[in-house]
């Protein structure tokens, strides 16, 4: 990103994944240069950003100076392995664990994230034809239930794998459970509620013709948006180059006959 000298702020950008540590940077070199007149080079790496996501794993890292993780699942739990943070595949390694049991048929996108809270863990009970282990001392209480935590998200599978994802998300919900259905594309893309909320979109393009994209995630009550199609290639060559670098015609028909643009 470069708006011009002396007073530049420039960005370098590795990866669309950067993306919002890249323009948290650019409205932060903005905003000083908007105060202090001075620009400045912003760069954001991938990996730093991505790095940025891990700081709880390496805070993990280092209280395992004090032993395991007990609020890891896996085998990292007991196998006195401490020399690095175990595997927690869906879970978050956090003290309210979560993981993505299967649904009903079994497909690949038939799974839901639950979270288990200590005031979801008595209705979560109840739900999974389990009600004793709401009062039983081995699983009442998160204590008990960190050293077993496969244990206990395979007898929430259990119920959750003989209903479909829907129902099984309905039935969460209606008991305050913290959930999450694991969406395919087609999903996403047919999701009546995020077409209302303005984040799945239709557009239209002049040659694939409609198309479905992905809305604006940041909505501002004095500024809306409206997502449109990206360009065609040299849609914009002849206002640019005449009207902002000030060819003239023939010189922007040279360059089109050279293949130079």
């Amino acid at each position: 990103f470069q708006d011009g000298p002396p007073l530049a702020t420039g960005a370098q950008i590795g990866d669309s994944g950067t993306g919002v540590h890249a323009v948290a940077g650019i409205l932060a070199a903005l905003f000083q240069r908007e105060r202090s007149g001075r620009g400045q080079r912003v760069d954001v790496a991938m990996q730093h950003a991505v790095l940025n996501l891990c700081r709880v794993k390496l805070r993990d890292q280092q209280r395992l100076a004090n032993g395991p993780l007990a609020e890891y699942p896996g085998d990292g739990l007991t196998d006195g392995l401490t020399d690095e943070v175990p595997r927690s595949g869906n879970a978050s390694g956090g003290g309210q664990p979560g993981w993505a049991v299967r649904c009903a048929p079994g497909g690949a996108n038939d799974y839901v994230y639950v979270i288990v809270q200590p005031q979801g863990w008595e209705p979560l009970a109840t739900l999974i034809g389990r009600p004793e282990l709401a009062e039983d001392p081995e699983w009442a209480t998160p204590e008990a239930r960190l050293p077993k935590l496969a244990k206990m998200f395979q007898l929430i599978e259990e119920w959750t794998a003989l209903l479909p994802k829907w129902r099984v998300l309905e039935e969460l919900n209606r008991h305050n459970i913290p959930c999450g259905p694991i969406l395919s594309p087609k999903e996403i893309i047919e999701d009546t509620s995020l077409a209302a909320n303005d984040m799945i979109v239709e557009v239209a393009h002049p040659e694939r013709g409609s198309f479905t994209t992905v809305g604006n995630p940041l909505k501002l009550s004095d500024s809306p948006t409206r997502i449109t199609t990206p360009p065609l290639l040299g849609q914009h060559n002849e206002e640019i180059y005449i009207g902002e670098l000030g060819l003239g015609d023939e010189e922007l028909r040279l360059l089109r006959s050279g293949g130079v643009i």
